[in-house]
């Protein structure tokens, strides 16, 4: 479905989103005894109320944040200043209370656990600009991801992402005022190369404690989205990517166009690789419900390669890249379901 434009958005997409969670929140009572109706006919303990109250604290979650960055907008002179730096790192500290809120939920709802291993970010790297790319695999990844890097790493994220999480409200008005890019897929050569000059000027300018994240394999992992990432490989003529991107069973196949054009862009960034295992099975909605209550320990990897030692030359960083994800790979493969193998770590 085509995403709407702007303004649509706006004035249709927004308020209908805050209407809805009053209607919702206000009716709560009804919904809940329904659901707790439901709950002895379907197996698992309780599932339809805690999927019920997933939705509803979503819901609420995503108008409680248009209201207060509609306040913003008022604040900062109807959208006047709303990009003078006093403002961005309101809007920065306003995701970090919302992140905040929203995984104390998770933790509590459905006993979700998120540890950290490897190299502190900011111990690795201390004082310097960072890009950050993390692989891509399951709902709420990205989510896990920028809410450490605000929260635990007090870190100010520019974001690559897809265009239709545009659909999502709040992540549409919050980072449309934030130094962010929103990417639409796409086969065509000519808007690759635009995509790429604009993944390009978002890492120019980066200061010590900004962090640009990228997913470099452009998607969320699926073993059909694997096969087809190897078959594009081949298309183009670039067997040995394919024979590589073979070899890895868990991730897809890098994307090394943006992080070219990033690393250009910063060369004195350092460089942070980002795995994480835990939601490798909840691809879908339907995954979700069937994992309910989920009791996951969600690992995060951490890796930081300072910018010395990041290659020089286009296709050194193109092996570069690959052998990181090949890295990540392995390690994925040693720690599934959020279990911690040290002996599998083929960094450590």
């Amino acid at each position: 479905m085509p995403l709407p434009p702007r303004w649509a958005r706006r004035v249709l997409l927004a308020p209908t989103v805050v209407l809805l969670a009053v209607v919702v929140v206000t009716t709560l009572p009804v919904w809940a005894l329904l659901a707790a109706a439901l709950s002895p006919l379907v197996p698992g303990r309780l599932r339809p109320l805690r999927l019920l109250w997933i939705g509803c604290v979503y819901l609420a979650w995503d108008a409680a944040a248009l209201i207060a960055l509609f306040v913003l907008w008022v604040g900062s002179g109807f959208g006047a200043r709303v990009r003078s730096p006093a403002f961005q790192r309101a809007h920065y500290v306003l995701a970090g209370w919302f992140l905040r809120a929203l995984f104390w939920q998770a933790r509590w709802t459905l006993r979700l656990r998120i540890d950290v291993t490897g190299a502190d970010p900011d111990t690795a790297l201390p004082g310097r600009p960072e890009l950050v790319l993390c692989r891509h695999a399951g709902p709420g990844d990205s989510f896990i991801l920028i809410h450490a890097l605000v929260n635990w790493f007090k870190r100010e994220p520019r974001i690559v992402l897809k265009d239709s999480l545009q659909w999502d409200p709040a992540i549409d008005v919050l980072l449309n005022r934030l130094p962010s890019r929103f990417i639409a897929p796409s086969p065509d050569h000519d808007r690759v190369e635009v995509a790429i000059r604009q993944i390009g000027n978002l890492a120019a300018g980066l200061d010590d404690d900004d962090a640009f994240v990228i997913f470099p394999e452009g998607g969320n992992f699926t073993p059909k989205r694997r096969l087809r990432a190897i078959a594009r490989l081949r298309s183009l003529g670039l067997e040995r990517m394919a024979l590589r991107a073979e070899r890895m069973r868990h991730v897809l196949a890098p994307q090394p166009g943006g992080l070219l054009a990033a690393l250009d862009a910063a060369p004195e960034a350092g460089v942070v690789f980002v795995a994480h295992t835990g939601l490798d099975r909840m691809l879908t909605v339907g995954d979700v419900w069937r994992e309910l209550p989920m009791d996951k320990r969600i690992v995060m990897r951490f890796w930081s390669v300072p910018p010395e030692e990041v290659p020089r030359t286009r296709q050194e960083r193109i092996d570069w890249l690959f052998d990181w994800w090949a890295r990540i790979d392995e390690w994925i493969a040693a720690n599934r379901d959020g279990v911690v193998m040290s002996d599998g770590d083929p960094a450590a």
